[in-house]
Parts: structure tokens; C-alpha cells; sequence
């Protein structure tokens, strides 16, 4: 072989190229665990309190355990919303390996609705914290409870949980008043603080337990607890102790609440009596009621079918939104209109024929007295109720001033400090009729609503408040509820201010159209002669309401008409006459005679003035020293 083509191997070069090799890859291996160390720095102590948090996060949960709520009493301690301990079916859906076998086995040891089911897959949709309890069947019974117990052992994710419950146990007379609470919806969480109601079932619905729902509810406590990566609550970490919900004392007598209920007897019709000295509500009833305690837990579908076809509307809040002629009762406002305004004077005589015309060839407006009154004044047009007298005076006046008059008094608009979904009734005027039907106003018009006929219409509450007012000699409160909050006076923040003056410029008006109001029930021709003999002076004021219209030369009578045709029966009054304590109105719907809200209200005043209640009513007494 040639020696030219021999290769000969450069150790030390490979060497030298090794060597070059190690030292790179050596620094690289440096690099990157000075990388690695550098990045476990920033993680580990940098920003060791976020990730720390981060980490907690997903191992500590917050829960919130739902207040006992609020207590509501009645002015003497009466307690008409309370909360008493139940026994609830429970079940962990993330406990459960089978949905379907274990409603078989369940529903063969206890009785469970298929509202119930329905309510439960219902919950099952809705969000709730991982191995949150949803409730099946509230409310076992002893026997259920019994069952259950013995074959909790083979049901996995079921479990009997003690809850308390709202519980009113004077049911259906206090329904519209209290109102109720019921299950929380997915509307009602878009309302509240979503974090605070978690785990709660109830919430206020309607009455004062919806308006005082805030007060009422108190604070969640929060619990931090440990959980799994399945969300499990493992242990409990740290724990603050929900705050009660306020106690909410009530202007609210529940003696003369039950009574005046009953006292309306087979009718349906609304009692509003006030305190003139507070505006506190001292009843408030509509009938008929129904049973709060149905919607507590979830009313069934048979049971809210039956109230909802029922024709007597049970659940219809006819003190808040019923709409009503004030039909009569509303003559001592309207004399005082007259009075302030220059169209009428207590001195001014006039003939009251049996019918009003406001041309001589136009129509002829009927008095309820056929033969007419003879020469009158305004003293005796209350006391005997003349239509004609006030179908003159409304037809001088005008809509403008009656309904700027009125107006101060609560008519036509909302007037409730602490209670949802009053109506406001309907005070027309020349502009509401040219929006409403495109018409001018006539004076037709206006003579309808001199006697409480025609476009007004206005709510037992809203009558009740008037009242109170005119006893108050023009101080007019706006009705509430509410008198303590925890032993602290309620406080109302909704624009309307508590009261304000009714003032007149003749301020003797006020003593002169009470006694006026004193001669309806004292006079021989007073139309509530028949309250007279008390051991304090009423003053009152009768009204009858009609249906429907009669034609011109028609005449009531009621022996040929079916009840629901019948005038609504009326009464306003306040006691004593010169310092009044309470003052009412009542109604009876179809009642015909204006004597049964008369002689209701003025058993209503022996009750209220005189304790005279009977005895069967001792049961709600109280003790109004507490």
C-alpha cells in the first residue's frame, strides 16, 4: 500500500473536541438548572402567598349556614309568624350510585308525591354547592321518621335532617296581612345576595314577611371547611355563627284582626281599622283567606289549583287592591271640598226634590229617597245622606277641585309605608278621561262622582287612611305596619315621608263635620240611627255601592236579584267622636244594607275601646306589657 494514502488518527484533537463537548454541555445542564432553581424561587417564594391562596382555594370552601329568622308579634306580643323544628327527608345526589333504585326503594317505605319527585329533579338542575343537601319530603311525621331511620343504613345518600320552618298558627284570617314565605326560586336569587341565601330554602313572598324580608332574614353565618377533589366536606376549619333575623313588633291588634274576620261572617269583603294617633294598621282583613302555611314548604298543584278556580278569590288582597265606589262615605270629603273651595256653607239652605237634573229637559239623577228631603242644609245632608245635595255641589265644583281635594286626602295613589301591591284605586280627572277614552269630561260626569259613583273607584285601605285622617282633624298618616324593629321604632325610607297637614282654611271644620258625622248615628233620621246608645260617641258615615247601573225611571230591588248583583254594603267611622282611638271602615261586597258594616264597626269599638271581646278570643290576647 502506498504510503501517501495511510490515515493516522489525531488523538489529541479528538481530545481537545471532547473536551469542548463536556464543557457545553455542561453549561447548558448549569443553565437549566439555574433555570429551574431560578423559577422554583419566583414560584416558591416570590409569589408563594398567591399560589398558597390559589391552593386554599381549592382546598377550603366557604359555606354559609342560613340565620333563624325574624319573629313577628302583634301589638301585645302575640306571636303570629313563628319558626318551630321539622324533620326533613334529605338526600346527597353525589352519594347516590342510582337515581331511579333508590326512588323505588324510597317510595316503598315512605309516601312521597309526585309533586315531590317533580320538585326534587327540579332542585337537581338548579345550582347548589357540591354534596349540598336537597330536601325530598319536609315535614315527616313520626311514623315516616320511624321508618326511615331503620333502613338508613342501606340508603346511601339519604339522610333525616332537623330544619326549622316558618310556621303562622292563626292561618287564614292573618294570610293577606303577614303574608308568607316559600322556596326559593332562581327569580328570587337574581334579587339577593346569592352568597348569603346559599343553603337557605325560604324567602318572604308576600305581605309583611316580603316587604321586611331583609330585617327579617338576618346574617348567614360562614363556615370554612375542608373539602376533597370532589368537593366533599372532609372537616370544618373555622366557623362564625349566623345573626338571627330582627323581630318585628306590629300595630297589629290580633284579637280585633280575628274578630273583625269573623265578623264578616259568610261574605266577602275587607276590614281596614287604624290608629289616627299613629297611622299603625290595627287590622287588616280580607275576605276570604286561605292558609299561609301551604306555601311554606311548596302548596301542590291540587291545592293551588283550588284556591286559584275558587270564585270568592281567596288569594285577591281586597284591602290593598280591591277596587271599590266609596259610594256614600264620601260625602263628608266632599262637603269639605265644597266648604274649603267657596261652593257650599254650613248656613246655605236647599230643597232636596227626590232627583237632581242638570238641564230642566235632561236626565233626572235619583236620591235613594223617592219623595226627596224638603229644605236642608249641609249639616243634614250628611246625616240623612242626600244624594241631590251632592250631586248639585259636584256639578258647581267641577272635576278640578275634587280631585286636587282629594287628592291630599290618599285618593287615587299609593299611600302604604311597608306593604307590596296596593292598587291606587282611580281619582279621574278631565285629563285621565281625554287619555283613557278620547272624551272631554261631562258634567254628568261629575255629578256620578259626587256621591262616590261613576270613574272612582278606591281601595278599603285607601278609605280607611281618609278616615283616619278626618278623625285626626286633617293630620294624615300614612298607614304602616311596622311599630318596633327589635325594640327600636321602625324606620321607612321610600320617599313618601310618614305623615303630612291637611290644612283648611276654616279650620272649625273639622269639629263641625265630626259633629255632623255624631248626628248620622244620635239623629232620628240619622242613617246609622241604629249604632246609638253606646257608652262613647261614634262618629260614622253609611254607604251603599252599586253593581251596576240603573236606567233612568229603574228601581233597585233586591228580592229580584241574584246576591252577586246586591249594592256593596259601606261604613266609615272613628271613636270616640272628640278623641278618637281607632277608626274604621268596612265592607261588605253584595251586602246590600249599609247596617252590617255598621253594626260590625261599631262591635269592632265596644271590642277595641271597651275590651269587650268574647271570650272564645281570650287565646290571642297577650300580654301588652311585654
Amino acid at each position: 500500500m502506498s504510503r501517501r494514502h495511510q490515515n493516522f488518527r489525531n488523538y489529541r484533537q479528538e481530545q481537545r473536541l471532547t473536551q469542548r463537548r463536556v464543557i457545553a454541555a455542561a453549561v447548558f445542564v448549569f443553565l437549566l438548572v439555574a433555570v429551574l432553581i431560578g423559577r422554583l424561587f419566583y414560584l416558591q417564594v416570590i409569589e408563594y402567598e398567591r399560589y398558597q391562596t390559589k391552593a386554599d382555594d381549592n382546598r377550603v370552601m366557604l359555606v354559609t349556614e342560613p340565620p333563624p329568622r325574624g319573629l313577628i308579634y302583634d301589638r301585645n306580643g302575640v306571636v303570629l309568624a313563628d319558626n318551630r323544628p321539622i324533620h326533613s327527608l334529605t338526600v346527597i345526589p353525589e352519594r347516590v350510585a342510582d337515581m331511579s333504585e333508590l326512588k323505588t326503594i324510597l317510595s316503598s317505605i315512605v309516601s312521597i308525591t309526585d309533586g315531590e319527585w317533580d320538585d326534587f329533579d327540579r332542585a337537581l338542575q338548579e345550582y347548589r354547592r357540591p354534596y349540598q343537601s336537597i330536601t325530598l319530603k319536609s315535614q315527616l311525621t313520626d311514623e315516616e321518621w320511624a321508618k326511615v331511620s331503620v333502613d338508613l343504613y342501606k340508603l346511601d345518600g339519604i339522610q333525616v335532617e332537623a330544619q326549622l320552618t316558618r310556621y303562622y298558627p292563626y292561618g287564614e284570617a292573618f294570610a293577606h296581612a303577614i303574608g308568607y314565605v316559600g322556596r326559593i326560586t332562581s327569580k328570587d336569587l337574581e334579587t339577593v345576595d346569592r352568597l348569603a341565601y346559599q343553603g337557605a330554602l325560604f324567602i318572604g313572598k308576600t305581605g309583611v314577611e316580603g316587604y321586611y324580608e331583609k330585617t327579617l332574614f338576618g346574617e348567614a353565618g360562614l363556615n370554612k371547611v375542608e373539602v376533597n377533589a370532589r368537593g366533599r366536606i372532609m372537616s370544618e376549619l373555622e366557623r362564625q355563627t349566623p345573626t338571627p333575623g330582627k323581630d318585628l313588633h306590629l300595630y297589629l291588634d290580633a284579637r280585633l284582626q280575628q274578630y273583625a274576620y269573623d265578623l264578616l261572617g259568610d261574605y266577602t269583603g275587607s276590614v281596614v281599622a287604624i290608629d289616627p294617633d299613629t297611622g299603625g294598621i290595627l287590622a287588616l282583613v280580607s275576605k276570604p283567606g286561605y292558609d299561609p302555611n301551604l306555601f311554606v314548604r311548596g302548596i301542590s298543584v291540587k291545592d293551588y289549583s283550588l284556591l286559584r278556580q275558587s270564585k270568592k278569590l281567596p288569594l285577591f288582597n281586597r284591602a290593598l287592591r280591591g277596587g271599590y265606589p266609596p259610594a256614600s262615605t264620601i260625602k263628608p270629603f266632599m262637603a269639605l271640598a265644597g266648604l274649603e273651595y267657596g261652593f257650599a256653607s254650613w248656613s246655605e239652605q236647599y230643597y232636596a226634590k227626590g232627583y237632581y237634573q242638570i238641564n230642566p229637559d235632561g236626565r233626572r239623577y235619583r236620591d235613594w229617597k223617592r219623595t226627596g228631603h224638603g229644605w236642608i242644609d249641609l249639616e243634614r245632608s250628611i246625616i240623612e245622606s242626600v244624594d241631590t245635595y251632592y250631586y248639585q255641589l259636584a256639578n258647581k265644583m267641577g272635576i278640578t277641585p275634587i280631585h286636587n281635594f282629594l287628592t291630599r286626602f290618599g285618593f287615587g295613589q299609593g299611600n302604604l309605608l311597608d306593604l307590596r301591591g296596593e292598587s291606587y284605586g282611580l281619582l279621574p280627572s278631565n285629563e285621565w278621561k281625554k287619555a283613557k277614552y278620547k272624551e272631554p269630561w261631562y258634567p254628568g260626569d261629575s255629578v256620578n262622582v259626587g256621591i262616590g259613583q261613576g270613574f272612582m273607584v278606591a281601595t278599603p285601605v285607601q278609605i280607611a287612611s281618609a278616615t283616619s285622617a278626618l278623625a285626626g282633624k286633617g293630620h294624615y298618616f300614612y298607614p304602616r305596619m311596622a311599630e318596633t324593629i327589635n325594640g327600636l321604632p321602625a324606620e321607612f325610607d321610600d320617599g313618601l315621608g310618614d305623615e303630612h297637614e291637611i290644612v283648611l282654611k276654616d279650620s272649625r271644620n273639622w269639629d263641625r263635620m265630626t259633629d255632623a258625622m255624631r248626628k248620622v248615628i244620635t239623629d232620628s233620621k240619622g242613617t246609622a240611627r241604629r249604632l246609638r246608645g253606646t257608652e262613647y260617641d261614634i262618629a260614622g258615615k253609611t254607604g251603599t255601592g252599586q253593581v251596576f247601573s240603573l236606567q233612568e225611571d229603574q228601581e233597585y230591588d233586591a228580592d229580584t236579584l241574584d246576591r252577586r248583583l246586591h249594592d256593596h254594603a259601606l261604613f266609615i267611622g272613628y271613636a270616640p267622636a272628640k278623641k278618637p282611638k281607632i277608626s274604621v271602615f268596612a265592607i261588605f261586597e253584595n251586602g246590600g244594607s249599609s247596617s252590617k258594616p255598621a253594626d260590625l264597626t261599631r262591635q269592632l269599638f265596644d271590642a277595641y275601646l271597651l275590651d269587650d271581646y268574647p271570650s272564645k278570643y281570650d287565646y290571642l290576647k297577650g300580654n301588652p306589657d311585654e
